[in-house]
C-alpha cells in the first residue's frame, strides 16, 4: 500500500483556510441573525402602532367633516313610493263616465329636489371645516412624529441597557479571575483567607449586577416591542445609530436662526395656527345668520288614481324665503361665545411660539452639557482601566491588597456603566433638539 504524501505548503495552506473559516464562523452566523435599525424601527411603528394608525383616522373624520359642511351648498333630492292595499273600491258616475276614485290596489311615488340658492351662515362654517381640516393633517402628522422620536429614545434605552449588561458582565469576569488568583496566592501562603473572602464577595456583587442587567434589558426590549407592537423584537439585533451617539452638533450654533425656523417648522405650532383660523372664520356665522336665506324646491308626484283631474302625473315648483328676524338674542351672544374662542386660540399661539424658543434653547444647552459629561466619563474610563491592570498586576506581585483590586474592579464597572449611559444620553439629547426643531429623528423635514 502507498503513503499519500501531501507537501508541507499544501498542509499549512489548508491549515490556514481552517483558521480562516473558523474566524469567519461566527461572523457569517451573527449576520444570519435579524438585525433591527433605527430607520427600519420608525417605519414599523408607524405602520403598526395604534397611535399612528388612529392619527390616520382622525385625518379621516376632519376630511369628512368638509365633505359634510360642503353638501350644504348642493341639492338634495329625496324620491318615496307607496303601495296601498284596500277592501273596496270606490267609484263615482260623472256624466256617462265611470271613475275610479279610490281602487283596490294604490300606488304613489313623490320626487323632491331641494336647493339652498343662499345662506350666508353656510359659508363660515365651510371655512371653518376646511381650516379644521388643514389644522388635522399638521396634529396628525405631529403624532406620527412624535412617536418616532419615542422609539428613537427607547431605541437606544435598549441599547445602552445592553451594553450596561455588558459590562456587568466584564466586571464579572474580572471579579472570577481575581478570585482564581486570590486562591492561588491563598495555596501557596502569600495571603490570608480573608483575601478570598473579600474577593469572593466582590464576585456575588457582580452575579448580582449581571442578573439586575439581564432584568432591566429585558423589561427595556419588552417596552421597544410594545412601542413598535411586535412582540419578536427581543430575537432581533439592534443596530447601533452611530449619527446619533457622535450626535455632531456643529451644524446648531446659530441658536436664534434655529428658533425661526423651528417657529414656522413645527407641526405642532403650525395645527394651533390653522385651529386659530378655523375659530376666526366662524365668528362670522352668527354675524351672516342676521341676513335671510332663499330656497328652492321641486317635487314631482305620480299616483295610479287620477280621480277628477284626470292626470296620474303633477309636479310643482317653489322658491322660500326664510328670514329670523327675532332670536331672543341667541346671535348676540352666540357672537360673544365664538370671539372669545377665536381670542384664546390666537393666546395659545402666542404661548406656543414662546414654548418653541424655550424648548430649542434648553435642547441646545442639554447636548452641549451632554458632551462635556461624555468627555468627563471617557476619561474616567481611561483612569479606571489603568488603576484596575495596574491594581491586578500589583496583586499578583504582592504588592496590593485584595480590598485594593476590589475597589479597582467596581470603578472599573461604575466607569463603563458612566460611559455607556452618556454616550446615549447624548444620542437622546440630540433627538430632544432635533424634535425641538421640528424635525424627524434623521434631521429630515417631516412629511404631512
Amino acid at each position: 500500500m502507498k503513503k499519500l504524501l501531501i507537501p508541507g505548503g499544501t498542509i499549512r495552506l489548508l491549515s490556514g483556510f481552517l483558521t480562516l473559516a473558523a474566524l469567519l464562523l461566527p461572523a457569517v452566523l451573527a449576520a444570519q441573525e435579524p438585525a433591527l435599525t433605527l430607520e427600519e424601527a420608525v417605519k414599523m411603528a408607524l405602520r403598526m402602532n395604534e397611535r399612528a394608525i388612529s392619527a390616520g383616522e382622525e385625518l379621516t373624520a376632519a376630511q369628512a367633516r368638509v365633505a359634510q359642511a360642503r353638501a350644504a351648498f348642493l341639492p338634495s333630492f329625496i324620491a318615496s313610493t307607496t303601495y296601498t292595499r284596500r277592501p273596496f273600491e270606490v267609484t263615482r258616475q260623472i256624466g256617462n263616465t265611470s271613475m275610479v276614485i279610490q281602487s283596490f290596489n294604490a300606488l304613489s311615488g313623490t320626487g323632491t329636489l331641494n336647493l339652498t340658492l343662499f345662506n350666508a351662515a353656510n359659508i363660515p362654517t365651510f371655512n371653518y371645516y376646511k381650516a379644521g381640516r388643514t389644522a388635522q393633517e399638521f396634529a396628525s402628522a405631529e403624532s406620527r412624529r412624535q412617536l418616532s422620536f419615542e422609539v428613537g429614545q427607547a431605541f437606544l434605552t435598549a441599547l445602552s441597557t445592553m451594553q450596561v449588561l455588558e459590562a456587568s458582565k466584564h466586571r464579572y469576569n474580572y471579579a472570577r479571575q481575581n478570585l482564581e488568583a486570590a486562591k492561588a496566592r491563598y495555596d501557596a501562603g502569600l495571603v490570608s483567607v480573608n483575601d478570598v473572602t473579600r474577593v469572593e464577595l466582590e464576585l456575588a456583587s457582580a452575579e448580582m449586577s449581571v442578573i439586575q442587567g439581564q432584568g432591566q434589558t429585558e423589561t427595556t426590549i419588552l417596552q421597544f416591542g410594545n412601542l413598535l407592537n411586535d412582540p419578536d423584537v427581543a430575537k432581533k439585533t439592534l443596530i447601533a445609530p452611530e449619527f446619533l451617539i457622535a450626535a455632531d452638533s456643529s451644524r446648531f450654533d446659530d441658536i436664534e436662526s434655529m428658533i425661526g425656523e423651528a417657529q414656522i417648522r413645527r407641526l405642532d405650532l403650525n395645527a394651533l395656527r390653522w385651529e386659530a383660523k378655523a375659530q376666526q372664520a366662524l365668528i362670522l356665522q352668527s354675524t351672516l345668520a342676521w341676513f335671510p336665506s332663499l330656497s328652492f324646491a321641486t317635487r314631482v308626484t305620480y299616483t295610479n288614481e287620477a280621480g277628477l283631474t284626470g292626470r296620474n302625473w303633477n309636479w310643482n315648483l317653489g322658491l322660500t324665503l326664510s328670514w329670523s328676524i327675532f332670536d331672543g338674542l341667541f346671535r348676540n351672544a352666540q357672537y360673544r361665545e365664538l370671539n372669545a374662542l377665536a381670542k384664546i386660540a390666537d393666546l395659545d399661539v402666542q404661548a406656543a411660539l414662546r414654548g418653541v424658543e424655550v424648548d430649542v434653547r434648553q435642547a441646545r444647552v442639554s447636548l452641549a452639557s451632554q458632551k462635556a459629561a461624555l468627555k468627563q466619563a471617557e476619561v474616567a474610563l481611561d483612569v479606571a482601566k489603568k488603576n484596575a491592570h495596574e491594581t491586578s498586576e500589583l496583586y499578583r506581585q504582592g504588592l496590593a491588597t485584595a480590598l485594593e483590586v476590589a475597589d479597582a474592579t467596581v470603578s472599573l464597572f461604575e466607569a463603563e456603566v458612566a460611559q455607556v449611559r452618556q454616550r446615549f444620553n447624548l444620542g437622546i439629547s440630540f433627538l430632544n433638539l432635533e424634535a425641538a426643531l421640528g424635525l424627524d429623528p434623521f434631521g429630515k423635514e417631516p412629511v404631512r
